[in-house]
């Protein structure tokens, strides 16, 4: 027999039990689709933290207190770690290629303007945080460049509690509680909505002086160091380590860039999406086995046809061929129908939930498409062997 006689044979077989192969089809393209799914639902949300995280640049830097690794064995150490304090940022502002350092304090407190009450995030920051997270103000403006240790009692409002506190009334320049003390509001913020799960439209910004006395801290929660684009990332870091040792007297901060975030939630992501894959590659090893039991079936049932082909000359390699092929055929077309029904599903779950980030990605798909073949074709290896090496004669007299 010729390749394309074989080849022939082989799709007559699978359209002559077409019932039987639709659910042998069937197995392989759940399997399929349950890959192509899961993994769109992973990429998507490996894309969607990414530019969130993004959405302010790839310049900056955070400067934690406390060392995210020790060395020694001394646990007295962490309690001799300094607070950061407004001056730092002021120091860190000085260092090479910095364009900006923004202390950050925040809490939760409760809000009173406009005969209304609610608690709010407080985020105690400084003038340069509309410049540092591209958040610019729709009206007044925001905190003044007042003296850091000394700064005027203003607020800014997101535009979520300006909308619940004075509903469509002016916010400027109204007097505001919060937690007791007074602010004049001078600015309220665009809308934002969250990011990573904080709303920022849900929160008051005062001075960060403000915040630590609000809030009975000695120091900082973070400063976020913004460098010029372009500026060696390496050497920025050293300079921002060097005078914060030299204020501190100890390595006693942690510094992460934007590119460690990235690269660590990357790693995480993609660990993710490789895990709800290979789950939804489990149903196609059911798949699988489904073209096992097949195949094995189908042998049992052609044993006189298998017997005739030998007869007429048909070498064993040809057998094999023929049944091989035709598990092949089953476990692709089962295959591409997987790939609809995945992307299918993918699209219209985004219709149904828009907030969830969903995104096919065809490098999976065609992975799984092609993992699918390679299950059918070892899966069909053993029923194709065992066709090949039975005896023409012995076939011949089942019929």
């Amino acid at each position: 027999m010729t390749a394309r006689e074989i080849a022939r044979l082989s799709f007559d077989a699978v359209r002559a039990y077409r019932l039987r192969s639709l659910l042998t089809a069937l197995g392989i393209a759940v399997g399929v689709a349950a890959v192509v799914l899961l993994t769109s639902i992973g990429e998507g949300l490996q894309r969607f933290v990414v530019t969130e995280f993004t959405q302010f640049g790839t310049n900056i830097i955070g400067v934690n207190p406390g060392r995210a690794t020790t060395f020694g064995i001394s646990g007295a150490i962490i309690a001799n770690i300094r607070p950061l304090t407004i001056p730092d940022a002021g120091a860190l502002q000085r260092v090479r290629d910095v364009e900006a350092a923004v202390p950050v304090v925040q809490g939760n407190a409760q809000v009173d303007g406009g005969g209304r009450i609610r608690r709010a995030n407080i985020i105690g920051t400084g003038p340069q945080m509309t410049d540092v997270y591209k958040f610019p103000v729709a009206a007044g403006r925001f905190l003044p460049g007042d003296a850091a240790e000394a700064p005027r009692a203003f607020a800014v409002l997101g535009s979520k509690v300006q909308r619940e506190l004075f509903g469509d009334g002016a916010a400027l320049g109204r007097r505001i509680r919060i937690g007791g003390e007074r602010f004049r509001v001078v600015g309220v913020m665009t809308s934002k909505g969250q990011v990573l799960g904080f709303d920022l439209d849900d929160a008051v910004y005062i001075p960060a002086r403000k915040a630590l006395e609000m809030f009975n801290r000695e120091g900082l929660m973070e400063i976020d160091v913004v460098y010029r684009a372009g500026a060696p990332e390496a050497e920025v870091v050293a300079g921002l380590r060097r005078v914060l040792v030299a204020r501190h007297g100890q390595d006693d901060v942690t510094l992460t860039t934007q590119k460690q975030m990235l690269d660590v939630l990357g790693k995480i992501l993609g660990v993710l999406t490789f895990a709800i894959g290979a789950l939804g590659g489990i149903s196609l090893l059911v798949g699988g086995v489904g073209i096992l039991t097949i195949m094995t079936i189908a042998v049992t049932e052609r044993t006189a046809e298998i017997g005739l082909l030998r007869a007429l000359g048909a070498e064993r390699g040809q057998v094999l061929s023929l049944f091989l092929l035709e598990a092949v055929v089953l476990a692709a077309l089962g295959g591409g129908a997987g790939l609809g029904l995945g992307a299918g599903g993918a699209w219209l779950l985004h219709a149904i939930l828009p907030a969830l980030p969903v995104r096919t990605t065809w490098f999976f798909a065609a992975l799984a498409e092609g993992t699918a073949v390679a299950i059918g074709l070892v899966a069909g290896i053993l029923p194709a062997t065992r066709a090949a090496r039975l005896n023409p004669l012995e076939a011949l007299r089942t019929e």
